[in-house]
């Protein structure tokens, strides 16, 4: 593991900016959500699923890095609302796949275009070179998120 002594100073504020930063555009974004009847665990679960497809609860929770009886948790809950099914694994009966519902898919949809509204609106203010950069540095952000 690498600590903060290890990294250069330069590298160590850039870090604490684009944490902080990163932090406030997110907090900035669940503030836009219509519905919070699901935590953002849940929605951050129904997000997995919808982009990876069914998965196993186990498969699932380590997508999501946390615990498998933490991720059984929410599922029940996703399954409670009517947010996800259930089906039998088509090789281990042992298993189950978690899938999104319908009603799951039309809720992230929902969320999903009024955030997208929001931060577009507040991008129209950019110029052009902003906007490449932005291009830019998603696709690095999304490699951070997934390293």
């Amino acid at each position: 593991m690498t600590y903060a002594k290890d990294v250069p100073a330069a590298d160590t504020a850039l870090a604490s900016e684009l944490r902080t930063t990163v932090m406030r555009l997110a907090r900035r974004l669940r503030s836009q959500r219509a519905d919070t009847s699901l935590s953002l665990s849940q929605i951050a679960a129904l997000g997995t699923l919808d982009r990876h497809g069914p998965l196993t609860p186990g498969e699932l929770a380590a997508h999501e890095r946390v615990q498998p009886p933490s991720m059984t948790r929410v599922v029940a809950a996703l399954e409670l609302a009517g947010m996800v099914t259930r089906t039998d694994h088509p090789t281990d009966r042992r298993q189950v796949l978690v899938a999104v519902s319908p009603e799951g898919r039309a809720l992230l949809r929902d969320d999903r275009r009024r955030r997208d509204a929001w931060l577009a609106q507040r991008m129209r203010d950019l110029d052009p070179a902003d906007l490449e950069v932005l291009r830019q540095a998603a696709r690095v952000l999304d490699r951070l998120a997934d390293a």
